[in-house]
This record gives C-alpha cells, structure tokens and sequence, in this order.
C-alpha cells in the first residue's frame, strides 16, 4: 500500500532506531533525562526561545499553551478551521475553561491578516470574556499546508502586542515553512510567546513535540504537563529520535513538496476533483469531489483497491498527505490511479 493518509504513518528508519537504542537515559519526572534535557534545549536554541518542554503530542502542547495563558473565562482568537479548534475534542474549553472566538480566513486557505482581527477584542465588562490569546498555525493543515507569510504574522503580533494580548503558534508543521520559505527558526520564534513544534509529523519520529517559549511560562507549562499526565519518564528514547530527525529530516522536506504536486496534478485532471487550495504549496493535498463520484468514502474506498491510501476527512473532501515513507516513484504511481478515476 502507498499511504498519504498522513506524515505520521512514517516507521523509525534503521539510523533513527539505532540512535534511540544507544540513547543515554534517566527519569525525566526527576529530571535527570540527560538525552530530553539536551533535545530541549537544543530545539530552544533552534528558535531563539529560553526553554523548551517535550511533551507526547502536539496536541498536548496547544493545550499546555493555552493553559499558561490564560484562565477560565478567557477567550482565543484563532482562525475557524485550525486544528486548535476543530482537532483537539474541545480541550481548550474541557481543560482550561476557555472559549473560542473563530474567525473566517478570507482567502479560504486558513491564513489572516492583521484586518481581520479589527474591533474583535472584548470590551472589559463583566458580562464579556475576556480577550487573552492569539493563536496561528503555520503550516495550516485544513487550509492545505498554506504557509502564512512571516511579514503577515509580524503585524498580527504587532497588533496583539498592542492590546496586550499572548500569542501562540501552532508550528506542527513549522518544518516545512522553514523548508518552503527559507525563513529560519529563530525567526518563527521571535515572533511569538510560545510556540509549538511536532517531531511526527513530516520528521519521521515515532512520537513527540515540543512547547517552547520564555523560561517561566515553559515552568509552568512543566506542572500543566503533569496535571495533564504528560509526565514521562525514561523518554531519552524518544527524544534521540527527534534528535535524529533534526540531524537528518528537515532538509528532505523539500521533496515531500515535490511529491505533493505530483498529485496534486493529477488530481486537477480528473473532472469533478476541484484542489482546495488550487496551488500546493507543502506536502499537503485537499481536494473536493463532486457527486458524480460518490462520496469522499467512495473515492477512497476505489483508491485502496489500486494500492492508495488516502484520507476522507469529510464528507466530499480527501487529504493525501507526502512524506518520509513514500518515493517519488510511489507517487508517481499514486497519482496514475487518481488519474484512472476519471474513467
């Protein structure tokens, strides 16, 4: 089987596995995992940030995010279909008490600019939330892997910091900005308070992410982890496999972009497949089909019959995702069965 269901399908490669066995380790509880503690700290150091805090999902990052910045009846400005809001089962609101106030992208592909977040602060009245926290995220899965540019986000935060307002990235795929853009970490970094980065996605590790940000709130983020049960213990395994990935898998990326357009394409031949949004620009690949090919169930379901996993997110919408784990030749042959549904 080809699987584009997700960059998370990826296996450990004979280097990764080999690094994670030779990892020293000790109890991270205690803090005495010297191999977390490192990657820690040099995942920091990546993005200009004084701390960083490893956690198992990126999921978990978000959420210790917006545990540290905010406090029951607080509200977060974010766009309508991030995974903040739409993928992580109403954690902001379950875990911490607070709300969501989405906002509609107007270029359809989940990225905003400073005008879209005019008069959205809440008044200070006791009948309001309280406005606390901005949060992006770059790449923007639903919106297709679209990168957000860092001149856009600059004025976002300027205008946040201008209300005193927090701001958080969601960067799970923050990997494959820095490959398309050529815009380095540290940048990406500077430009929030905390900032979340996924090693499974697109790097190829197994499991793991990372919260980084300002020392005190990355100590707080620490007890949110706990109280979350976050807390590991001899995780130097997982974390040897992120420095792998660091080591090996970032500069690859910019073949999984190549490889995306190779489906990409072939998606916009067959009639009644419409890309969501037309222009790839990372390994993300949303399309919609129409009726005359059933549902998005049906298409996948005639994908797997020719050896292709993807994946039907909703009811008319697929997502075919590169990564690690496929070659261009995979993809080159995933992209003749799309082509054959025209038939």
């Amino acid at each position: 089987m080809i699987d584009l269901r997700s960059d998370t399908v990826t296996k450990p490669t004979p280097g990764m596995m080999a690094a994670m066995m030779a990892a020293p380790v000790g109890d991270d509880v205690f803090g005495e995992d010297p191999t977390v503690n490192a990657l820690e700290q040099r995942t920091a150091a990546m993005f200009g940030c004084e701390a960083g805090l490893f956690v198992p999902s990126g999921t978990m990052a978000n959420q210790i995010a917006v545990r540290v910045h905010c406090r029951p009846q607080d509200e977060i400005l974010l766009e309508t279909n991030s995974h903040i809001c739409l993928w992580e089962a109403g954690g902001a609101a379950a875990l911490s008490g607070v709300t969501l106030r989405t906002i509609d992208s107007t270029t359809g592909d989940g990225r905003l600019g400073a005008s879209d977040f005019t008069d959205k602060v809440r008044p200070d009245d006791m009948h309001s939330v309280r406005t606390r926290l901005v949060c992006l995220e770059v790449t923007h899965n639903r919106g297709g892997g679209t990168v957000t540019s860092p001149d856009a986000i600059n004025e976002i935060s300027r205008w946040a910091r201008h209300h005193k307002l927090a701001t958080h990235l969601d960067g799970a795929r923050i990997w494959n900005a820095i490959v398309k853009t050529g815009v380095p970490a540290k940048v990406w970094g500077g430009m929030f308070d905390t900032i979340n980065v996924c090693f499974s996605k697109g790097l190829g590790t197994p499991v793991g992410s990372m919260l980084l940000g300002p020392r005190e709130l990355i100590a707080h983020g620490r007890r949110i982890r706990k109280l979350f049960g976050g807390a590991m213990r001899q995780i130097g395994f997982l974390a040897a496999a992120c420095d792998y990935a660091l080591d090996h898998n970032i500069d690859r990326l910019a073949e999984d972009h190549t490889n995306a357009r190779i489906i990409a394409d072939a998606v916009a031949e067959v009639p009644g497949f419409t890309l969501k949004p037309y222009e790839v620009e990372t390994n993300l690949v949303w399309f919609e089909v129409d009726a005359r090919h059933g549902s998005a169930k049906d298409v996948a379901e005639r994908l797997k019959a020719n050896g292709v996993l993807v994946a039907p997110l909703e009811t008319r919408v697929i997502r075919a995702v590169t990564h690690l784990d496929v070659t261009r030749e995979q993809c080159v042959t995933a992209a003749d069965a799309i082509r054959r549904l025209a038939r």
